[in-house]
């Protein structure tokens, strides 16, 4: 690696920094209800820690997913593209969250539930789905094609994950809000893992360059389609094979909700749409 390499690395590292600073001053912007920085070092907050951990990592998903970008070979075009998508991108992130919160979790307030009643399960739903639409905008900004194509195909990525989101409510004997609304960590976790399994998918279905609209969206359509029938598919499989002898559901609901197998059908979502990308 030569000196120019390592010095114009440096600079797309400090562009990229001021971006991440951007997005918190935004997300602070975005939300006045409450002082994250109380919240996080007076109140400790365990919540908010996991719902700003997944907006953090959802961000930098999002702007390496900008910056490993096809380039023009210009230094100074390269970084007006880094800056104008990095900006879309933390906009399209901030627009997102507030979309889920009203349609997939819209029986409560969210931000009471995170704020005044530390409700950790909440927390975790909350990350989780700053890390999945971090995914999906990263694949909708990557590659050659422009911010219309990327536009086009944040939208499709966010229908289909209120979609997945509103039919694992669907799938489940129990229901999704009252068992966060009670402070369920386990339904939390493996909601959680959900969101970000299936905003996986949807960020290998948005990945690459644009090349025509009948072959992109038809790419797109079979990675959705296979991310949505996986979702019952992969609840049967931690439910009769990774832990046999107990019903998923009553793990997950009982008196004393277990966190651990939360956690475990989190995982087999997540590691089943790590096997998609590789093998489908």
């Amino acid at each position: 690696m030569s000196s120019d390499q390592v010095l114009t690395g440096f600079i797309y590292l400090a562009v990229v920094l001021v971006l991440v600073v951007v997005g918190k001053w935004v997300y602070d912007a975005l939300h006045r209800g409450f002082v994250l920085q109380t919240e996080l070092l007076e109140k400790d907050n365990l919540a908010m820690a996991l719902t700003i951990a997944g907006y953090y990592l959802g961000l930098a998903i999002v702007l390496s997913g900008v910056a490993s970008g096809p380039g023009s070979g210009m230094l100074t075009e390269d970084l007006i593209d880094l800056v104008v998508f990095g900006l879309v991108a933390i906009v399209l992130l901030n627009l997102s969250g507030w979309l889920n919160d009203k349609i997939i979790l819209s029986k409560f307030d969210n931000q009471k539930e995170i704020v005044q009643d530390r409700n950790i399960g909440m927390g975790a739903i909350e990350g989780g789905n700053h890390v999945a639409v971090g995914l999906i905008t990263a694949g909708a900004l990557s590659g050659e094609g422009g911010l219309l194509s990327g536009a086009v195909f944040w939208v499709l990525g966010q229908a289909g994950l209120i979609v997945a989101g509103l039919l694992y409510n669907k799938m489940t004997t129990f229901d999704l809000h009252e068992q966060i609304e009670n402070d369920n960590v386990a339904v939390g976790v493996a909601f959680a893992g959900v969101l970000i399994g299936f905003g996986n998918i949807i960020r290998l279905a948005g990945e690459g360059d644009f090349v025509s609209w009948t072959q992109s969206l038809s790419e797109f359509g079979y990675y959705a389609v296979a991310g949505l029938l996986l979702l019952p598919l992969v609840r049967i499989f931690t439910d009769k094979v990774l832990l046999p002898g107990a019903r998923l559901t009553d793990e997950l609901v009982q008196d004393v909700p277990n966190v651990g197998a939360g956690a475990i059908e989190a995982a087999t979502y997540l590691a089943a749409s790590m096997l998609i990308g590789f093998t489908l």
